[in-house]
């Protein structure tokens, strides 16, 4: 059963950090397209960036700079890492992938970014 599970969240200060894990099963996290994205209360999903199978990377302009997208190959997982973290980044943070033709969504893990 193809499946992404994230991990990592929490509470966290402005200026923290954190990093997110999406552990993929059933197929190669390598070989797929994992995006990130992110949902804060009252509002709509938010696409964060997204590491193509080649690894390439890209990000939402909000993050530039501050979040960081790598995979591991030999954990099938990738991370999102979030650095100088502000209030204005907390929500639910899901990975994302079309994995064997399907549009397979992770549980999503809380971020809360508080003094």
């Amino acid at each position: 059963q193809v499946q992404l599970v994230e991990s990592g969240g929490g509470l966290v200060q402005p200026g923290g950090s954190l990093r997110l894990s999406c552990a993929v099963s059933g197929t190669t996290a390598s070989e797929n397209t994992i995006a990130w994205y992110r949902q804060a209360p009252g509002k709509q999903r938010e696409w964060v960036g997204i590491i193509t199978s080649t690894s390439s990377t890209h990000y939402a302009v909000s993050v530039k700079g501050r979040f960081t997208i790598s995979r591991d190959h030999a954990k099938n997982t990738v991370y999102l890492q979030m650095n100088n973290l502000s209030p204005e980044d907390t929500a639910v943070y899901y990975c994302n992938g079309v994995l064997l033709l399907r549009d397979v969504w992770g549980q999503g893990t809380q971020v809360t970014v508080s003094s």
